[in-house]
């Protein structure tokens, strides 16, 4: 629970294609409750030019079975896995907000670029980061092998001063698309299934779903490497953003009235961004949000102004769902079926 002083929120996620987004990446960000004199740290997004979201990723299993298990452990409400870059070996995030590997800057400085470094869009505060794209030979976490793979640079210190963790980048989205994902957060594993080409005509399940009784399947689709889901609220359909890199839900501010009917309000935050760029939102509790078939009784939902987040299309997300919601009880994704099973 948020103690009335301090609100972490850290959007490590939502790293917007530039080509087709105005978004973004990783910036630090704090969250301080009116009064509070101490920042509370967190992080936001700032954007990518050099997305490559057309490369293709085949993943090499080295295990004996294509379902094995990664262990997990936590810095705040991140989930955090080991894994390899070419020589180098830490800690990553898991970040289904991000497109693909992006890399900490000052661990990968020395990498040949592969494009003119650039300043991202500003993300939720609108503030920008420089990004600097590069290749890497071979990236390998479990029995997960990719080999000569694309991948961003930014400046992640925000987010290691604020875990007190050293972390060399972050897992993405591209990297999971032909798997399917089952997080528990409460043994700290990850169930993953390479699903290979003949079973995508026969939907693989896990084990851990043989009883349908157990959990509700909500439909989940991929846009422009944004994980994708529908809820309804005050009778109006919304669209969200899962992100395993956000440790708070968010809500857009410009939403309906009628929306807000629904979210009770508890007090007000400021957010502050690298160059100190301030943005104030609310925190509260939403109730009577409906995800696929299943009720959410009350989840706790930051609200700020997300115009920054919008399509090229100029048609906007109107959230971000996050470790609030995620860590409810077990929960999973089949990025190739394109389901997502929420546990009872």
């Amino acid at each position: 629970m948020y103690s009335s002083l301090q609100l972490i929120l850290t959007l490590v996620g939502i790293v917007f294609n530039a080509a087709t987004f105005t978004s973004g990446k990783h910036t630090g960000i704090y969250s301080d409750s009116v009064g509070d004199d101490k920042p509370h740290p967190t992080s936001t997004q700032i954007s990518l030019h050099k997305i490559h979201s057309n490369v293709s990723l085949d993943p090499i299993i080295t295990s004996d079975s294509a379902s094995f298990m990664i262990p997990f452990s936590r810095a705040g409400n991140l989930i955090v896995i080991k894994a390899k870059v070419d020589t180098t070996e830490g800690s990553f995030i898991l970040d289904t907000g991000a497109p693909y590997l992006i890399l900490n800057m000052t661990y990968f400085r020395d990498y040949e670029a592969t494009g003119e470094s650039e300043d991202g869009q500003g993300g939720i505060t609108g503030q920008a980061m420089a990004t600097a794209p590069t290749n890497v030979a071979k990236l390998s976490f479990g029995p997960v092998k990719y080999y000569k793979l694309h991948a961003d640079r930014i400046n992640l210190g925000h987010i290691e001063n604020s875990k007190g963790i050293k972390i060399l980048g972050l897992l993405g989205l591209q990297l999971f698309k032909e798997f399917e994902m089952i997080i528990d957060y409460q043994k700290s594993v990850l169930f993953l299934h390479w699903i290979k080409r003949n079973e995508k005509s026969i939907p693989y399940h896990h084990p851990m779903l043989k009883d349908t009784s157990m959990y509700t399947t909500t439909p989940i689709t991929i846009r422009e490497d944004k994980l994708l889901t529908f809820g309804y609220l005050g009778g109006k359909k919304l669209t969200f953003v899962i992100d395993t890199g956000a440790e708070s839900n968010v809500m857009d501010s410009r939403l309906p009235n009628k929306i807000f009917e629904h979210i009770n309000i508890t007090r007000r935050v400021i957010l502050t961004g690298i160059g100190n760029k301030k943005l104030e939102a609310l925190s509260g509790d939403m109730t009577n949000m409906k995800i696929g078939n299943r009720d959410m009784a009350s989840l706790p939902v930051l609200v700020t102004n997300l115009e920054k987040l919008c399509f090229a299309t100029n048609q906007c997300i109107d959230g971000m769902l996050g470790f609030d919601f995620l860590s409810l009880q077990k929960i999973g994704f089949n990025f190739v079926s394109r389901k997502m099973y929420v546990w009872k």
